[in-house]
């Protein structure tokens, strides 16, 4: 029922800020490639993003029980799975075990890996083609805000950038709006994080919109942000705001 209850929430809080950002309740975003493939989101919570393309289950920060439980038992087994770093509401052996099959790639940094046993390690700016048509891209996610630096130090953590046959995604993981950003190009769809202290401000994440420049934001890792600010900071801005139950 509160689930229900914060979905109707958002819907309206949207329709309030900007008309064109009508949320689905069921969490569902479709897009498609240049090619014509489907690229299809579903929102889990938090920072946990299914991504389903081409007949690949990708699974982005899969966690249990962050901040409700989520079986991930009764989810197709993945072909992908991507770790940003091992904070427990991103990295959940757990969830991982749920969602293996003997052909899952597991790509994460390196303490991840460490704490598995397994898993393809990725380093900011590292380049990995997994398929011929997805390339993956490991760019930076860090605090630089003075203070904040303790909770995701440079160059420990990872943000994604996934390449489906053109089609870019950037899934920024924990970070702030940092210098780098401004390197990320032609970005399709940007999942961006705001939750103070911890990632960022609402006009943080308008900062690192103008700076990326994607076609679609996602504001997502709300927690208790009063995510209706995004909307409000980005009014000014060609860009496709839209607020999905990733608190």
């Amino acid at each position: 029922m509160k689930r229900v209850l914060l979905l109707l929430t958002l819907m309206m809080t949207m329709v309030a800020c900007n008309s064109k950002n009508v949320a689905d309740p069921e969490g569902v975003d479709t897009f498609k490639t240049k090619s014509g493939k489907k690229v299809v989101f579903t929102c889990i919570k938090h920072g946990s993003v299914r991504i389903t393309y081409d007949g690949k289950e990708i699974e982005i920060d899969p966690v249990t029980k962050m901040p409700f439980v989520t079986d991930y038992k009764t989810f197709p087994k993945a072909d992908y799975i991507f770790v940003t770093h091992e904070h427990g509401d991103h990295f959940d052996k757990q969830a991982i075990e749920d969602l293996w099959q003997s052909t899952t790639k597991l790509v994460t940094n390196s303490r991840c890996a460490e704490q598995l046993g397994y898993g393809t390690v990725m380093a900011n700016g590292d380049v990995l083609e997994i398929s011929k048509d997805i390339k993956v891209e490991a760019v930076p996610a860090y605090n630089n805000t003075p203070g904040r630096e303790k909770f995701h130090p440079k160059g420990r953590d990872n943000g994604f950038i996934l390449t489906l046959d053109g089609f870019r995604v950037y899934i920024a993981g924990d970070t702030e709006d940092i210098p780098e950003m401004a390197n990320i190009k032609d970005i399709d769809v940007a999942f961006l994080p705001c939750n103070q202290p911890y990632t960022m401000l609402p006009e943080q994440l308008a900062n690192a919109v103008r700076m990326i420049q994607p076609k679609v934001v996602f504001p997502y890792h709300y927690s208790n942000t009063k995510i209706e600010e995004c909307v409000e900071h980005l009014k000014d801005v060609k860009v496709d705001v839209r607020i999905r139950n990733y608190q």
